[in-house]
């Protein structure tokens, strides 16, 4: 057993979709010191590594390497020789034509401790996602996997042809593309019909995912006319056929729309998500950030007073998460709230008073500050005393017209929206000029301008010209409307879920 406390995780980063990395994979990541990553590693999954690790790339691509094998065998042993944990993230498996085994032999020879956590290799996941299952009862009994990056035609080869072409019925090439027409060839010449299908599938399991199908004897003028570039991954049998008929993720309602989030990143996750399922690529670009007040006196002091109040007015998540946050942070908790009424501005705000077992004694039918007045003047307010906890910044609507109606209103911050970092804008601007974006989202004002504020106003006409926009509700497109932009999409209920439908419609038709 190695005397110091260095390990490495030779962890399969699957074929590309995030959403098939392996929780044991995630831990690992989330706990080590170093990664050291792939080109085909998703680089969203460094997402999940410490803030403070030392991330290393060693990709390589097309023939250009970043390091020679022989140099990551080096750092890898070098960083584990030094005490610290090593997450080594390997494109698919790395036992699968990934020199996870040499690079373990490596560990071995210096003493140091490993593990392997497996996965889902592109050779299985890749043609499932392109509607192609490799065995099948009426079609297939035997899968191989085969490097193809082994040139067909060299003079000695370790690929037994004659068995393969004849004695196995579904054949998956990996890293093949180069020597497409020389492995089709080599296939025929060794008994394969001509007519057998074959698929090529490129960036499989992204929202880019490319197909191209046709058989032995027409596949490489096929892939040449589609401009198939590597990487790609070919199929070659009879299973192919099911495509046709099995294909579900180039179906998808949002496939290959890249649609960019300006949403908080704390608050983004569940938008992502949905729109991910519906098939679309997203790109994070949070163009605010949540943020504590600059000074807590007043909430702190609203708080102190809780059960002076009459009602406690919600205007958003944030505001309740904050809102609780500070009451448990003053030695406070729900049960100061007895007798209080609650109000919550829709049904997002009210599922997380929910999440705390109380519920909101207002949901006015529209989520909007106008309807949440009509709502309360329902109630007597003539003397009422009314703590809104809200955004530094918001519309004055809610508190002016409850105070016109008699209502006693302390507006206390306790949140404020701040723009992030703006390292990725000329990124941005990039993606937006080269006609790579199909479509931005605002979900509050503040997203809108501060979305516009990370470019020239020069250059703002232009790089929106051929981008769709799409907005939460009347006050985010009033806001994108101000600043020149054409609202595309717009829900009828202003929530997330409906502004996911409504994207989803627009695409339909």
């Amino acid at each position: 057993m190695p005397q110091n406390n260095g390990k490495v995780f030779l962890i399969g980063a699957g074929p590309g979709d995030v959403g098939l990395f392996t929780l044991k994979g995630a831990e690992a990541l989330g706990r080590a010191d170093v990664v050291i990553y792939d080109f085909l590693a998703n680089p969203k999954l460094l997402a999940m590594a410490r803030p403070d690790a030392e991330v290393i790339y060693v990709g390589k691509q097309g023939g250009q390497h970043t390091m020679a094998q022989e140099q990551i065998n080096r750092l890898i042993v070098d960083k584990a020789a030094a005490g610290l944990m090593v997450a080594r993230l390997k494109g698919g498996d790395p036992f699968i034509f990934g020199r996870g085994g040499e690079e373990a032999e490596e560990l071995v020879a210096a003493g140091l401790e490993f593990e392997v956590i497996p996965g889902v290799t592109s050779a299985i996941s890749v043609p499932a996602y392109a509607g192609i299952p490799l065995t099948h009862r009426r079609y297939a009994s035997s899968v191989a996997i085969i490097t193809g990056h082994e040139d067909p035609t060299k003079d000695q080869t370790s690929i037994n042809w004659a068995g393969l072409a004849t004695g196995v019925d579904t054949l998956v090439f990996l890293m093949g593309m180069g020597h497409l027409a020389e492995i089709a060839a080599k296939l025929i010449e060794n008994g394969r019909t001509p007519g057998t299908p074959v698929a090529l599938i490129r960036r499989g399991t992204s929202p880019s995912q490319q197909t191209v199908t046709g058989t032995l004897s027409d596949i490489a003028a096929r892939a040449e006319e589609a401009g198939l570039k590597p990487p790609a991954i070919i199929v070659v049998g009879d299973v192919v056929r099911l495509r046709e008929s099995l294909t579900w993720y180039e179906k998808l309602p949002l496939f290959g729309r890249r649609i960019v989030v300006t949403r908080s990143r704390e608050q983004a996750s569940s938008f992502v998500a949905g729109l991910n399922l519906a098939g679309a690529d997203c790109i994070e670009f949070p163009t605010i950030s949540i943020g504590p007040p600059d000074d807590w006196a007043p909430a702190d002091k609203a708080i102190g007073l809780i059960e002076n109040y009459d009602w406690i007015v919600f205007t958003s998540v944030n505001g309740v998460f904050r809102f609780f946050d500070r009451l448990a942070e003053q030695g406070r908790d729900v049960r100061d709230l007895k007798g209080l009424k609650l109000c919550a501005i829709g049904p997002a705000t009210a599922a997380e008073l929910t999440k705390m077992r109380l519920k909101p004694d207002v949901v006015p039918p529209e989520y909007r500050a106008e309807a949440v007045v009509t709502a309360l003047k329902s109630h007597p307010l003539a003397g009422s005393r009314i703590l809104i906890p809200r955004a530094l910044e918001a519309r004055e609507v809610l508190p002016e017209e409850l105070s016109a109606a008699g209502a006693q209103v302390t507006v206390v911050p306790v949140y404020q929206t701040v723009m992030p970092s703006r390292d990725t804008s000329e990124e941005m601007k990039k993606r937006l000029v080269a006609g790579e974006v199909d479509m931005v989202t605002f979900t509050s004002s503040s997203t809108v301008t501060n979305f516009v504020a990370c470019f020239e106003p020069r250059d703002w006409p232009t790089l929106m010209a051929r981008v769709t926009v799409a907005a939460i509700g009347p006050i985010t497109a009033k806001t994108a409307a101000k600043h020149g932009l054409t609202v595309h999409v717009s829900p009828v209920d202003y929530t997330i879920p409906a502004l996911i439908e409504a994207i989803i419609e627009h695409y339909r038709h």
